[in-house]
């Protein structure tokens, strides 16, 4: 969580363009409290990763001004701003070892090298490398040298690191390993860490709060469960997680519920999260994990459904329905060992709370 150890940092007012025409950020104001962990998240071309590059000095902002611990830094040049960087790509030297690699940033900030051999050995001994600082990258498997990528970013002590999709080219188990070991220096340091991905697994597991993009505007930022739980429209609820989708007009409201009918004239309620009035057009979402296979007297919407498919994922069945003409509706059924003599072609009545299904705007 946020600490007094990291850097803040504020957009105010930031826009960008790479043609004087098109804007790929729009806009942007945004707060970054010292030591939070914050990802910016997002589909490809959605302005994350020009965000990230205008922080760091790479790319000039077109108009508005970021600040770094109150201070402007647009016209500071990236070298001096005093920011660790961990690429994709690693981005270490092959011909130098691993130490050496480390050291490289402390002797460009004039570091003795006692202190650089000090420095070196604990940001190894951080992501549990100690023994490698003789090895060339080349030697080393992929996750040890995103970890020396890790460690190079930290070693001279910055206040703010910034990561941009640092563990792409992993494969998914390591790739996982990396986020609890990414969140855990955090924790551990309490530096300022701006991360950029477009993977809403990885956000939602490491971050504070997540600001979603989506042609550069921040859709909505929140803390993961928030984001998750509570979408403020359709693009952040379809964005993040897996989605059912129905759509159909607001035919009712009643405080923070509402009845939406259906094109095939099923009425469903619904909480009003971005709903105006009676008439609106509306997309309900509604996560798979929320519709029960058995409905009991506590779901208000019951309705029936055909099974299309039935795919065995070990902790869980995912079930394939047409239900309300939808014929991708989602169920995810915890696997409890029970045998629920489910089939494909099986009409099965399905049920959920209205309070699960959220009733958002119309466009996606």
């Amino acid at each position: 969580m946020a600490s007094n150890r990291g850097a803040s940092v504020r957009y105010e007012n930031v826009q960008k363009s790479y043609d004087g025409e098109t804007l790929v950020v729009k806009n942007l104001n945004l707060d970054i409290p010292p030591g939070e962990f914050l990802t910016m998240l997002g589909p490809s071309g959605s302005g994350k990763t020009t965000c990230l590059m205008m922080l760091a000095g790479f790319e000039p902002a077109t108009h508005g001004e970021i600040f770094l611990n109150e201070k402007p830094i647009n016209n500071v040049p990236p070298h001096k701003r005093g920011i660790g960087m961990v690429f994709q790509n690693y981005a270490l030297f092959p011909h130098m070892s691993v130490a050496e690699n480390l050291a490289f940033p402390l002797q460009v900030r004039g570091m003795g090298k006692a202190e650089q051999e000090q420095k070196v050995k604990r940001a190894l001994e951080m992501v549990e490398l100690g023994k490698f600082g003789n090895r060339r990258p080349a030697q080393l498997s992929g996750g040890q040298q995103q970890r020396v990528a890790v460690a190079r970013a930290l070693v001279f002590d910055p206040e703010l690191v910034l990561m941009d999709e640092p563990l792409g080219a992993l494969d998914k188990q390591l790739r996982e390993q990396m986020q609890y070991e990414i969140k855990h220096i955090h924790e551990n340091l309490g530096v300022s860490i701006v991360y950029v991905t477009h993977d809403q697994t990885e956000a939602l597991t490491m971050s504070d709060r997540v600001a979603v993009f989506n042609d550069g505007i921040i859709q909505q930022l929140s803390p993961p469960d928030v984001l998750y739980e509570e979408p403020k429209n359709s693009f952040v609820a379809q964005f993040i997680g897996e989605n059912n989708k129905l759509t159909g007009d607001v035919v009712e409201i009643n405080g923070d519920m509402c009845k939406v009918r259906l094109p095939d004239g099923t009425e469903l309620l619904a909480h009003k999260i971005n709903v105006s009035g009676v008439g609106d057009k509306t997309t309900i979402s509604l996560r798979p994990e929320r519709v029960e296979i058995v409905p009991t007297a506590d779901h208000q919407n019951q309705v029936e459904g055909k099974i299309e498919e039935l795919i065995y994922l070990g902790d869980h069945i995912r079930i394939r329905m047409n239900v309300c003409g939808n014929d991708e509706f989602v169920v995810k059924v915890r696997n409890r060992g029970e045998r629920w003599d489910l089939q494909q072609g099986q009409m099965r009545k399905i049920g959920w709370a209205a309070k699960d299904c959220k009733a958002l705007d119309a466009v996606l």
